[in-house]
């Protein structure tokens, strides 16, 4: 996942020198070059230059990601290697058509759809709406999305109730009672994202490359959490993510799950969702390439960088490094310039100004390279 679980901790000290996790090293820049997976000098689509591209920053908390795990990346060779929707086999699991001679994800199951599962309640105010979502889901990968019917979560008294209504109103749903905690003092419910794994290994359905649940529903994994973002069940193709603590006018306790205060940080309400919405898309995009065979990052900043914490997970860019860039770009088969002037226009018309002049900037740089390229 994004992040791994958040334990009860006191560890807010920041340190001037915070050392690596035993046995991690940054990469070289020649080292990261390769790992691009370019026989010769990468095409202008995948130069890392560094104003676009910047080095993975060093850790500044004894509880960010690199400070605390070991992690031995994954080259473009590597993803090709490893990655199962690019194998002449038919994936465990797919009941939809498959073309063994396809070079990418949409060849080999032309009627593939990554599916988008809203859970519990979404508010107008904060929540990121499902369309926005599925569009920028789609925009992102270049493959179709579907968001599947709204599965209902009904509290009833220290429980949660899962009704499914995918077969209709005249069909009765069958509640399942999910596991969870609940904190009468406060009124906070934490679900367990095993129970709704579960749920959702049960509920894709046959055309899905892969099912994401999302929620504004808080999630665990184990006692000592504080949290979780979420998990994915890879080898089955579903995964679930909580957007509950992504809303920048709550603040959250470092040691009790259930202490959540409101605080005043942003504008106004239109301030709020877009940032939630910011999170959120990130975080999706995030998990749904781990579903599809890409690694954590260490070779740049990349929104395929882990997280030890949420605050860190803020500070990482939208953007895929050309490393995950060329494994999304052989996985889907899209052109990276048409893809880019696809996510500026939503970045555009959210208003998500950093990310836009971004996109602007770069589109600027290939086309302007490959111009001076092009024999005359």
């Amino acid at each position: 996942s994004k992040y791994s679980s958040m334990p009860k901790s006191k560890r807010e000290k920041k340190a001037k020198i915070v050392p690596y996790a035993k046995g991690f090293h940054p990469r070289s820049s020649d080292q990261s070059l390769e790992a691009i997976g370019c026989r010769v000098v990468p095409s202008p689509e995948l130069l890392p230059t560094p104003d676009h591209f910047p080095a993975i920053p060093d850790p500044t908390s004894i509880d960010d990601w690199l400070a605390q795990y070991n992690e031995t990346g994954q080259t473009f060779k590597q993803f090709l290697d490893d990655c199962p929707w690019l194998s002449r086999r038919k994936w465990k699991y797919m009941k939809q058509r498959f073309v063994p001679s396809g070079s990418n994800i949409r060849e080999k199951y032309p009627d593939g759809v990554i599916c988008l599962l809203p859970i519990g309640r979404f508010d107008d105010v904060t929540a990121p709406s499902s369309a926005d979502l599925a569009e920028y889901v789609r925009l992102f990968f270049c493959l179709p999305v579907q968001v599947l019917p709204a599965v209902e979560l009904r509290q009833e008294a220290d429980t949660v109730v899962w009704i499914d209504k995918k077969g209709g109103d005249e069909e009765e749903p069958r509640p399942v009672r999910l596991q969870c905690r609940f904190d009468r003092a406060s009124g906070s419910t934490q679900l367990t994202v095993h129970s709704i794994l579960t749920q959702l290994k049960q509920s894709i359905p046959d055309n899905a490359l892969c099912l994401i649940g999302f929620t504004m529903s808080d999630l665990y994994d184990t006692k000592p959490d504080l949290f979780v973002a979420g998990m994915a069940s890879g080898n089955r193709r579903v995964g679930v993510f909580s957007f509950f603590r992504y809303n920048p006018t709550l603040t959250f306790s470092t040691e009790f799950w259930y202490e959540i205060h409101s605080s005043v940080t942003v504008a106004d309400e239109a301030e709020t969702k877009q940032i939630v919405l910011q999170r959120s898309c990130k975080l999706i995009v995030h998990e749904i390439a781990h579903l599809m065979g890409v690694d954590h990052c260490i070779w740049f900043s990349c929104c395929m960088n882990g997280s030890g914490h949420i605050a860190e997970d803020f500070k990482q860019p939208m953007f895929l490094c050309p490393v995950d860039l060329h494994k999304l770009q052989t996985l889907c088969g899209f052109d990276v310039v048409s893809r880019y002037q696809g996510m500026l226009s939503f970045f555009v018309k959210h208003k998500m100004t950093e990310e836009a002049k971004w996109l602007q900037r770069r589109i600027a740089f290939i086309t302007s390279t490959q111009r001076a390229h092009t024999p005359k």
